[in-house]
């Protein structure tokens, strides 16, 4: 038996009485993150809406029952709660949580809006809509929005918003629609309900929408990502635009407050600082080769000569930056013979580099290491470098004193 939809001529719908027609268990679904019993409820009607066309279910009760999910059975027709306690058959109380609901009503409204503007200002088809907790996205085919048009898009779509057109709930078949100037042929035969906003859109929907563009608050564009051939348009609307707005300004404030400027003046010192960074890493990288050399002469003197295959120099080190042992590494194997085995016991990070006329395989003997104390990494023949999974002294020093016994 078909569920009365209440939702779809009353969205403002928040409590009801319907009757229970069954209500069976369902075992835990733990991909759906329920772990617990629950049970699968079916009501001759419901003003609860079903995740369906990129809008989640709403929540609520239904006596002292709460309702998890709501799910749509495109099948029968039928809309099971799944609910976290048995209901007797018979009549029922329910109620929505209304703040969710009407957070959900604005932000789909704001994106029938929104797909409508860049379908009729640039030819922009939106291809999918996802509502999420904390944001909702649209899809758009074709080439890339530029930052001019999002914002012409935003203007004129909160220039809408202002103006508070009502929202009008329409029925009509697909051939009445199309003489109409539907935005989007649907391929669904007989009535079909249409979410219409005069001079704006007309779009067949299911969903849940406030009843006049006022009610959506204001539209925010956010964030453009390139998805596959698609361009991914990140908005907020209502509530959750000027909570975003809000957070936004309160970064921009201590960030401007931490770098001693004004919001205004951030982009600026932010590009300063980053010259500065790039100046003085430049700097610190000179300054790290011309350490790196002069501790390798001195250790060369430390470690003398010898009449053996490999002149071994094996050391433990806390690296000044993260590429000095390359560049003492580098120093030290300029000089035939020598073999540096190096390890930082902080990182873990374990260097093996050699003379090119040595003959060991340093990459060889990383792995080797590897095989006997866990780590990851590799390399060539004269220079490989890793990092042990769970780096201390101890390690560190066996897995030298262990590259050294192999070579």
């Amino acid at each position: 038996m078909p569920t009365d939809r209440l939702y779809y001529n009353d969205p403002y719908l928040r409590d009801f009485t319907a009757h229970v027609l069954s209500c069976d268990p369902i075992p835990p679904d733990v991909a759906a993150g329920r772990t617990q019993q629950a049970w699968a409820v079916i009501l001759d009607r419901t003003a609860h809406y079903p995740t369906s066309g990129g809008q989640p279910h709403d929540r609520g009760k239904l006596n002292a029952a709460n309702i998890l999910d709501v799910r749509d059975d495109e099948q029968s027709n039928e809309i099971l709660h799944i609910v976290d306690r048995k209901l007797p058959c018979g009549e029922v109380t329910g109620c929505v949580d209304w703040p969710r609901r009407f957070d959900h009503m604005q932000q789909h409204t704001g994106q029938h809006l929104l797909s409508a503007m860049f379908q009729e200002r640039f030819g922009l088809a939106t291809v999918s809509f996802h509502l999420g907790e904390t944001f909702c996205t649209i899809d758009l085919q074709g080439p890339e929005p530029t930052d001019g048009m999002l914002e012409g898009i935003e203007r004129i779509t909160n220039q809408i918003i202002f103006e508070d057109r009502p929202i009008l709930i329409r029925y009509a078949t697909p051939e009445q629609l199309a003489s109409m100037g539907v935005r989007k042929q649907v391929s669904r035969q007989g009535m079909l309900r249409v979410i219409e906003i005069p001079g704006a859109d007309l779009q067949p929907c299911g969903g849940t929408h406030v009843a006049s563009t006022g009610q959506i608050g204001i539209v925010l564009l956010r964030r453009k990502t390139k998805i596959r051939q698609d361009w991914r348009i990140e908005f907020l609307c209502g509530a959750r635009a000027a909570s975003a707005a809000r957070n936004d300004y309160r970064h921009l404030r201590d960030a401007a407050h931490t770098l001693n400027c004004s919001p205004e003046e951030l982009e600026s010192a932010a590009q300063r600082i980053q010259a500065e960074r790039d100046a003085h890493y430049a700097a610190a990288r000179t300054l790290a080769e011309q350490l790196a050399k002069s501790n390798a002469q001195l250790t060369l003197e430390q470690f003398p000569e010898t009449t053996d295959k490999f002149r071994v120099i094996d050391q433990l080190l806390d690296s000044p930056t993260p590429d000095y042992l390359t560049h003492y590494a580098a120093a030290l194997t300029q000089t035939e013979k020598v073999v540096a085995l190096l390890a930082n016991p902080k990182t873990g990070d374990l260097l093996f580099a050699q003379h090119p006329n040595s003959a060991a395989d340093m990459s060889a003997l990383l792995r080797q290491i590897f095989t006997e104390l866990p780590g990851k990494g590799g390399g060539t023949k004269n220079h490989a470098r890793g990092k042990l999974t769970d780096p201390d002294q101890a390690t560190a020093a066996r897995a030298l004193e262990r590259a050294k016994t192999l070579l």
